[in-house]
């Protein structure tokens, strides 16, 4: 099911009584959640992310715009009757419920002639455990399972009701690293083979990515850019996405435009036709680096750390608006110094400008 968001907007007292006017959530968001993708709702703490997911799911009233799923306007439908899956960053499972009885309360609570007899409620939990890969694990209780079984059966839960929609808040924040990865995988498994139309919340820019059709990025209550994973990757619209995303994150420096090429610091490091002459913000990936003899930018090298299949090339440039420089090129590729100096040319592709000054 689609999901549609016009000029979505909410607005909270502000908890300063001092201070009169109200912190805007989120502000003007207007997205079409095309049916059956994920989306990957993505941006630092405080930016409105969690507030959109509960604005969809109904924990929350708009201040104003409309929600739609389909054709329908939920605006103000009660939360139960949206058709959702919900799942929480901590589980919320019942600790004195077995797996079993855990997945099987959302079908326990339906009334009328949506009732389901024991039998058909628990062919549902099992078919939806087995879809979860934890079907073994029925008789047990929560506080038997490891971090990444309990995300299971959380999902599971959300699941077995066939929502419409599943909405996942911060769903791997509690798991370490491996299993992170691991369930990561597994979500996007489970929710391609259901189809369900799915918003997953994150801080971290490397899950949405890896997981997500499509990404939102968001500061401050505002969406700064709506694209495919890599599109935004590739082609961030403002210093904050480019800042955002990336690991290792994008090196920035203080630059201009001169006469038709770019320059940081004296050298020039890329030929710009057609530019204005004006101070600028330059942002260079780390593997857009290229050790070269003749390189175009010189930079001091502080350390090569060797990664495996990769070489990080940590270095200095005064013109650089952070500690350091992160560069990284492939463990076989030669790295000339000189009087403690390393050369780079640039991909093109890689080298971004913007005009908001850092």
């Amino acid at each position: 099911m689609k999901v549609v968001l016009e000029h979505l907007t909410k607005r909270f007292p502000n908890r300063n009584k001092k201070i009169h006017s109200e912190v805007t959530a989120v502000n003007d968001f207007t997205f079409e959640i095309p049916d059956g993708k994920l989306i990957g709702l993505l941006g630092p703490s405080g930016c409105g992310k969690s507030t959109t997911l509960n604005l969809i799911s109904g924990l929350e009233k708009p201040t104003s715009g409309k929600i739609y799923f389909g054709e329908d306007d939920v605006t103000n439908m009660l939360p139960e009757n949206r058709g959702i899956g919900l799942v929480f960053q901590n589980y919320a499972l019942y600790p004195h419920l077995t797996v079993l009885e855990n997945i099987m309360f959302p079908l326990e609570n339906l009334r009328g002639d949506k009732k389901l007899t024991k039998q058909v409620m628990r062919e549902m939990a099992y078919e939806t455990a087995k879809l979860v890969q934890i079907e073994k694990y029925m008789d047990r209780k929560p506080s038997e399972l490891s971090g990444g079984q309990q995300q299971r059966v959380a999902i599971a839960r959300a699941l077995v009701k066939r929502p419409s929609v599943l909405l996942l808040d911060e769903p791997l924040s509690n798991l370490d690293a491996r299993l992170r990865l691991q369930t990561r995988e597994e979500i996007r498994r489970i929710q391609r083979e259901t189809g369900v139309t799915t918003v997953f919340v994150t801080h971290d820019q490397e899950e949405a990515m890896s997981i997500s059709d499509m990404i939102v990025v968001m500061k401050d209550g505002i969406v700064q850019q709506i694209g495919k994973p890599q599109d935004v990757y590739d082609k961030p619209v403002n210093l904050f996405v480019a800042k955002f995303l990336g690991t290792p994150p994008i090196n920035v420096f203080r630059g201009r435009f001169e006469g038709g090429k770019l320059f940081v610091g004296s050298e020039c490091i890329l030929a710009k036709e057609g530019e204005k002459d004006r101070p600028v913000t330059v942002g260079i990936r780390p593997e857009g680096f290229i050790p070269a003899e003749d390189g175009v930018f010189t930079c001091d090298l502080r350390s090569i750390e060797v990664m495996g299949r990769d070489r990080s090339v940590v270095a200095s440039h005064s013109e650089c608006t952070g500690a350091e420089i992160r560069a990284i090129v492939a463990s076989d590729c030669d790295i000339p110094v000189h009087n403690g100096a390393v050369r780079f040319n640039l991909k093109s592709a890689k080298v971004y400008t913007f005009d908001e000054l850092s």
